[in-house]
């Protein structure tokens, strides 16, 4: 059995009450003729790979690596954040400069940069956020 398949564009979305409704463009020589005499309300099983510039399949975990750069920065940034490691007594007075230092001794690298390929600081900077975020609640 044959599947249809297509190249499509996300365009938009949003949630409503019973989900996420994606919004896809598909250019019509790439339409399957299935898909179009298909009722709505129908149901699929999808499968979709992201493609990068070179129409290859993207590599996700370059991504995710870039989140956990991207968190470290806004934990940083967080107002509340040297608050939350004065009030646990990892800091003698909340200030930025010293949550920032203390970031890095804490997970042991130079640079938000170096996180994502030093798992042990993965590791330390999930149990950082997640306790952080309890505190904050």
């Amino acid at each position: 059995m044959t599947y249809p398949h297509f190249e499509a564009v996300k365009i938009a979305m949003k949630q409503d009450k019973e989900g996420m409704v994606l919004t896809l463009r598909i250019h019509p020589d790439e339409l399957p003729i299935e898909l179009v005499k298909d009722f709505v309300g129908a149901r699929y099983q999808v499968v979709m790979v992201r493609l990068d510039g070179e129409d290859k399949p993207m590599q996700r975990e370059r991504e995710h690596e870039a989140d956990w750069v991207r968190m470290a920065g806004i934990l940083s940034r967080d107002p509340a954040f040297p608050k939350w490691l004065e009030d646990i007594g990892e800091l003698l007075e909340a200030n930025d400069k010293d949550a920032v230092e203390w970031l890095r001794g804490h997970l042991g690298v130079v640079s938000r940069s170096d996180i994502p390929s030093n798992p042990v600081a993965v590791q330390k900077l999930r149990t950082v956020l997640k306790e952080f975020n309890e505190w904050k609640n």
